[in-house]
């Protein structure tokens, strides 16, 4: 009897421990779970390329798997050397989240700042988040920084050169370009020709600048405007810019094309054009050929339109050049014919090359002379001679 109750005694302690240790296994499994933390900190791009200079955002997802809801607290555990790094939320620097039970995504993010003079190569930065229990995870970014050459600054515009008549104003866009590893303030000049006018405007702006500071890497378009002078002439203008800076001199050429305009104005030297003078008598008349436009004009030709008998002569028949805004004298010699009634007569005057023209009309009032005026004037004298002889012989009786 007593060995079958010591069988029985042995096959339930088998049962139960068979029963009781899987029990035991799981609860301490479900312990080792709880133990490792229950807290993860994630990222979507834990490992990036990137160059020197660069400002990064790294957003941070956190999973809570101890069935309520933590207090986190976030520390950055190493950094490079010269690198700035800080946790952020909501817009502002934190130290702590609130990670509730489960899937949180983007609950903060990890602000990274990497200097301009970092050197290439493999770089590590290693987050912490834990809470005051056992609960704990890290975070290693991996940055891969790229020895990134860089090109030299530029002021540079893409369509140089324009074209426009005399009197308007010329707008070129430019591109400042600051590719050094520093904030840069760059003051503005030209070259242009005496007279002329040169801006410098800042794309968004709507007032001209003397300077401008840009940051590293950065860019500006700058409308360049240029007016010319007033008296400009016709030709291409090159005007040399340049955005001056303590360790950069930047420089752009510009070119305004200012195309012919072509004026002539045939006057006098008065500018009255009319005079008298006789039948088959020689008249001269002073002639003054302005050039009013903004370029030379050469091989200007003097002709005439007269009425019929009478003629018309030039000192100067074909004036070789007239420069931009000058002015030449030329005498006309006109002679009435020998039958021009008294009256008034039109001789129009006109000046042509083969770029422009222009005529002037003067109104030439004619005077004859005849024999009896002569008779008359020596009648009128014979008349005073003899009373002077009458008064000299019989005035003492």
């Amino acid at each position: 009897m007593n060995g079958i109750a010591g069988s029985r005694r042995k096959t339930a302690v088998r049962i139960m421990a068979a029963l009781v240790l899987p029990a035991l296994l799981l609860l301490g499994a479900g312990r080792e779970v709880s133990a490792a933390g229950g807290l993860q900190m994630s990222t979507g791009y834990p490992g990036m390329v990137v160059t020197a200079g660069d400002e990064l955002s790294f957003a941070l997802d956190f999973t809570n798997t101890t069935g309520a809801g933590m207090a986190v607290s976030l520390e950055t555990v190493s950094l490079p050397e010269g690198w700035e790094g800080y946790f952020t939320g909501n817009g502002s620097e934190v130290s702590q989240v609130y990670v509730k039970n489960g899937e949180n995504e983007g609950t903060a993010a990890y602000s990274l700042s990497i200097p301009e003079e970092a050197a290439g190569g493999d770089y590590e930065v290693v987050l912490r988040a834990y809470t005051g229990g056992e609960a704990s995870d890290t975070l290693t970014l991996n940055l891969k920084v790229t020895e990134e050459e860089l090109g030299g600054s530029s002021f540079q515009s893409e369509y140089p050169e324009q074209e426009g008549s005399a009197g308007a104003n010329f707008s070129f866009d430019t591109t400042l370009v600051n590719n050094s590893a520093s904030e840069q303030n760059y003051s503005f000049s030209s070259n242009a020709p005496s007279g002329w006018n040169v801006t410098f405007t800042p794309s968004g702006e709507s007032s001209p600048v003397n300077s401008i500071t840009l940051e590293p890497r950065k860019s500006q378009t700058i409308t360049v405007g240029v007016t010319p002078a007033a008296d400009a002439q016709a030709g291409a203008y090159t005007i040399s810019c340049a955005a001056v800076s303590a360790g950069e001199n930047l420089k752009t050429e510009l070119t305004a094309t200012i195309t012919g305009q072509y004026a002539l104005d045939v006057t006098t030297p008065s500018g009255r054009l009319s005079t008298e003078a006789y039948a088959n008598k020689q008249k001269e008349v002073a002639l003054k050929i302005v050039n009013n436009g903004n370029t030379d004009l050469t091989n200007v030709t003097l002709s005439s339109s007269a009425p019929d008998g009478w003629t018309v002569s030039f000192s100067q028949p074909t004036i070789d050049v007239i420069e931009a805004g000058a002015s030449v004298e030329v005498t006309a010699y006109m002679t009435p014919g020998e039958d021009s009634l008294s009256g008034d007569y039109v001789v129009s005057i006109k000046a042509s090359n083969s770029d422009t023209s222009d005529n002037a009309e003067f109104r030439i009032s004619v005077k004859t002379e005849t024999i009896w005026g002569v008779v008359g004037v020596l009648l009128i004298v014979c008349v005073f001679a003899g009373i002077g002889w009458v008064f000299h012989k019989y005035g003492r009786r």
